[in-house]
């Protein structure tokens, strides 16, 4: 192997043969060039986001912006969808692992989304097996023989249209320096898949598909507007190549929804009902006020009123402006036992009729045995390839306070240390380097295990009294904690709890829940404890 000498101004780990194939000097280059222009911009958009945040703590609420009114009144459509971004009823979304990559390119769905977000934890190595894994897809040289089962998996058809998801805007790459500083993880993930991708799906008659996750303002729409345009004249290609689905998936965001697919009308294609994300950040957002305290996480369904407002706005701005609006998350996992597995399937049905009478384009699985289900409801139940044609009438009017309206429902023992048990085992795993983890029954990812912990920060600073009569305080939580370990280690095992860093996760939960600021993310001080 050649000696790898990374570009100036760019640092990266010792060099790997993965690294070499991977980093080109152009691709380098490009990616030095990309962070010095957006970097800094970002870093400001990020601090305007802590300060409109403390103007909610301090007792305001969201509400739709009167300096861009004029955005939300006047007659525009954003760009015409390509051919291929106009059929998306379903769409299976998980990690970049290589067996993960294949399954979900061979199963019955339109789209796959290539997760490096809220499904993949971000090491350093998965990360880098990950861009290989959706390179080789995009050639349609991907293949993988599992050492431990035996089993040979390769690519059965290319139909199924590949669309990737980048970290969020708040993530850093640990691993990567421009000019001795850390970069955007977002924007590592989008250059060297844009780099590795962009010749192969032009000459297969396809644009650069992303998915954009964790917008909270069109400021910030408007910079990856930016960054998309600025890509596309580096390499001399076509305005519109890029294209990208934004998921609405914050509380402030679904305030801007007009606005974020005005600044990306040249490269938007859909909105998303994040609906995980968005509980969570419904919580984050309201922390500070009492009135908005959810109940148990089972009890926050799409039929609450302010998710059902949520949804139905989605819908009828999209279908205004010609973009596709793509309904949220089934993360049901089928079982085995027959009398069980009706149940979940009927319970997937019943969601996502909801989310097609809604109005809805398409909607997303989290596992293949869900595809037959869900395809009766999103392809057989739909004319067409999609519903543009449907406009909502009652969405149109929405008000600020149907998307904040109070979420009935209680708040249980049980539900209480059901939280603690899946944001451990989530945690977990997390830190271990799995980033989507079956646990009860459900396939959970970091926006479920953040409505696990967050709802009981909440709980404990508004001191909040569970079906038992007890009352949510640090001491409560602790001995719920401590309890739910044993619980959680007994059924792990001890060879695993050993081997998944249970222990640390323990203390990573108990700093988070008791802290007295809401941590923004797990994820942050979940990062520094990835050991790769």
């Amino acid at each position: 192997m050649s000696e790898f000498k990374p570009v100036a101004g760019l640092t990266m780990p010792s060099s790997t043969s993965l690294i070499q194939e991977l980093f080109s000097p152009s691709t380098q280059q490009f990616l030095v060039t990309l962070v010095r222009r957006f970097r800094p911009e970002l870093k400001q958009l990020l601090l305007q986001r802590q300060q409109r945040q403390q103007q909610i703590d301090a007792g305001e609420l969201p509400n739709f912006d009167a300096t861009s009114a004029a955005i939300r009144t006047a007659d525009w459509q954003i760009a015409p969808l390509p051919l291929d971004l106009q059929k998306r009823r379903l769409e299976i979304t998980g990690p970049v692992d290589r067996k993960m990559v294949i399954n979900a390119l061979n199963a019955d769905v339109d789209c796959y989304m290539a997760d490096f977000e809220d499904s993949q934890s971000p090491t350093w190595q998965g990360l880098l097996e990950g861009q290989q894994n959706l390179r080789d897809a995009n050639r349609g040289e991907i293949s993988y023989h599992d050492p431990n089962s035996g089993k040979h998996y390769q690519l059965q058809h290319q139909q199924v249209l590949l669309i990737a998801r980048v970290r969020g805007l708040h993530l850093p790459e640990k691993h990567v320096l421009v000019d001795d500083d850390m970069i955007p993880g977002a924007l590592l993930d989008f250059a060297l898949y844009f780099c590795l991708n962009y010749e192969q799906r032009k000459k297969r008659g396809t644009g650069v598909y992303y998915y954009l996750p964790k917008l909270e303002h069109s400021d910030e729409a408007a910079w990856w507007a930016d960054v998309f345009s600025f890509t596309e004249d580096y390499f001399r290609q076509q305005r519109g190549l890029i294209r990208a689905t934004v998921l609405i998936e914050t509380l402030p965001a679904v305030f801007q929804m007009d606005e974020i697919l005005y600044v990306m009308r040249q490269h938007i294609a859909a909105l998303n009902c994040g609906r995980w994300d968005y509980i969570f950040s419904y919580i984050k957002t309201l922390k500070n006020h009492p009135d908005r305290v959810l109940p148990d996480r089972q009890q926050v369904t799409m039929s609450q009123p302010f998710l059902r407002a949520y949804s139905r706005l989605l819908v009828y701005t999209c279908h205004r402006r010609g973009a596709l609006a793509m309904g949220g998350m089934a993360a049901f996992i089928p079982s085995k036992d027959p009398n069980e597995n009706a149940q979940i399937l009927a319970k997937v049905r019943a969601d996502k009729e909801l989310e097609r009478d809604n109005g809805h384009d398409g909607t997303w699985i989290a596992h293949p045995g869900l595809a037959a289900t869900v395809r009766e409801v999103f392809v057989d139940g739909l004319n067409g390839n999609n519903q543009c044609h449907m406009l909502p009438a009652d969405a149109a009017a929405t008000k600020a306070d149907e998307l904040l309206a109070p979420c009935t429902g209680e708040r249980t023992e049980a539900g209480m240390r059901s939280n603690i048990r899946v944001a451990l085992q989530y945690i977990a795993a997390w830190i271990s380097g799995k980033g989507c983890v079956p646990i009860y029954g459900l396939m959970e990812d970091a926006a479920t295990a953040e409505i696990s912990r967050a709802s009981i920060w909440q709980w404990i600073k508004h001191q909040q009294s569970l079906d038992n009569g007890d009352t949510v305080t640090v001491a409560l939580f602790r001995r719920y904690l401590a309890e739910e370990a044993l619980v959680v280690r007994a059924e792990v095992g001890e060879q695993r709890w050993q081997h998944d860093r249970f222990n640390t996760a323990l203390q990573l939960l108990d700093d988070i829940t008791t802290a007295h600021h809401l941590t923004d993310f797990l994820t942050l001080p979940g990062y520094q404890l990835l050991d790769a």
